[in-house]
């Protein structure tokens, strides 16, 4: 049985076909949509690039064609481990040989006075991506103004779609820089000139203290340092949460809050019940290549999780060491991010390439010289190179990793 019917449980789902088993599997989720995939709620989607079908993993008939027992619009509301079983929302009870959680996560409520007024948009599901798309070309029509909670990838690119519309956009971030938790300020402040350079008023070390409407829109929000916003829409993108009620209710064994939270899982994405599992968004699994624990909420994890998890559960020996990977289109820009460089934890950013043109390689560096993560923008085919280079954990030659001459191939250990 899979709990979440996103893409790392649709995903298992057709791995446990293709690897043989032949036994039920049950695919519970709580939206009525079959299972699609979330990038484009941000990206192509919300711009309009890309049609509403492109986003689900497989056509509705699959499922029926692989008996796939669908329960969809249903979630799950207990689980007992003890019994096996899971109970759903319409008193459903299904039982289980083996589990996996694949519940993902959800954003992170701002709680300031106003939070509840209409026109505050939070993005994680396709309703969500449906409204506030028909909210951005209405603000491009009308010359209106969105207010973005929040310099992460969600909200940068939600600032980008409302560019493309020809909305007037504000970006307020908490941190020096945006992304600051996820690149540092040297690269974060790279994305927040992209950001001005494309006429987005970004407001950078500010928090939002409370939001203003009138019958029941909001009109403006209001800083800790007391300055007024305007808007007619506002996206609030400040984080997410994993979806780890469920589990935390069963008894499962959950990841400190310091790591990042999530049902602790071993690297076969055990949980701490031999018969459970958990991948995607709300898994936070030791890594092997980084000797800790990771919860990585991008979608090449959900993409192999889901598969590696429905090989565990087929008691297959199963190590998950991928290394994490994500990629972000805005307005011309197109990056894709290998590896993991925790704020803290690295020596030094290395830039092959010209920042100003916005062609380049960045890696991040111990202090020994390893690769710990690598950032192609608008640099191609360099993906499993780098990958290869923070996964072999050996210190590299500066110089040539600085040198655009140098083929990254040959940096590579023999």
């Amino acid at each position: 049985m899979i709990v979440g019917a996103g893409l790392a449980g649709a995903k298992a789902a057709e791995a446990l076909r293709s690897e043989g088993f032949s036994g039920r599997v049950i695919l519970v989720g709580d939206e009525r949509e079959h299972p699609y995939e979330r990038p484009g709620l941000s990206k192509g989607y919300l711009t309009g690039s890309e049609e509403r079908s492109s986003l689900f993993v497989h056509e509705s008939s699959w499922y029926a064609s692989r008996e796939v027992e669908l329960h969809l619009g249903q979630p799950a509301v207990r689980l007992d481990p003890r019994t096996r079983e899971l109970a759903l929302a319409d008193d459903t009870v299904l039982g289980y040989d083996r589990l996996l959680i694949a519940t993902g996560a959800t954003p992170r409520r701002l709680p300031v006075p106003g939070a509840d007024l209409g026109g505050i948009h939070y993005l994680r599901k396709l309703s969500d991506a449906e409204r506030l798309r028909g909210s951005l070309q209405a603000l491009g029509r009308e010359n209106g103004r969105l207010l973005v909670i929040g310099g992460g990838w969600i909200g940068l690119e939600v600032a980008a779609a409302a560019r493309g519309y020809g909305a007037e956009v504000t970006v307020v971030e908490q941190q020096p820089t945006p992304l600051h938790q996820a690149l540092g300020p040297e690269l974060g402040e790279f994305f927040a000139q992209l950001h001005r350079d494309h006429g987005v008023d970004l407001h950078t070390g500010r928090g939002i203290a409370s939001f203003e409407g009138q019958d029941g829109m909001v009109l403006a929000a209001h800083t800790e340092d007391g300055d007024e916003l305007p808007a007619h829409a506002v996206v609030v993108a400040v984080g997410a949460v994993p979806e780890t009620g469920l589990a935390e209710a069963a008894g499962l064994a959950a990841a400190d809050r310091a790591e990042g939270g999530g049902i602790a899982v071993d690297s076969a994405l055990r949980t701490s019940d031999p018969a459970i599992f958990a991948a995607g968004d709300v898994a936070n699994a030791e890594h092997p290549v980084f000797g800790r624990r990771l919860r990585v909420e991008h979608w090449a994890n959900a993409l192999n999780g889901g598969p590696a998890a429905a090989r565990s559960m087929l008691g297959q020996e199963v190590v998950y060491d991928r290394i994490p990977y994500f990629f972000t289109d805005q307005y011309d820009l197109g990056m894709e991010y290998s590896g993991f460089a925790a704020p803290g934890a690295y020596d030094r950013v290395v830039v092959r390439g010209d920042l100003g043109k916005r062609e380049f390689i960045a890696f991040w560096l111990a202090g020994d010289g390893r690769v710990l993560a690598g950032m192609n923008v608008n640099v191609w085919d360099v993906t499993e190179p780098i990958q290869r280079l923070v996964r072999s954990a050996r210190p590299v030659d500066v110089d040539a990793l600085a040198d655009p001459g140098r083929p990254l191939e040959t940096l590579l250990p023999k």
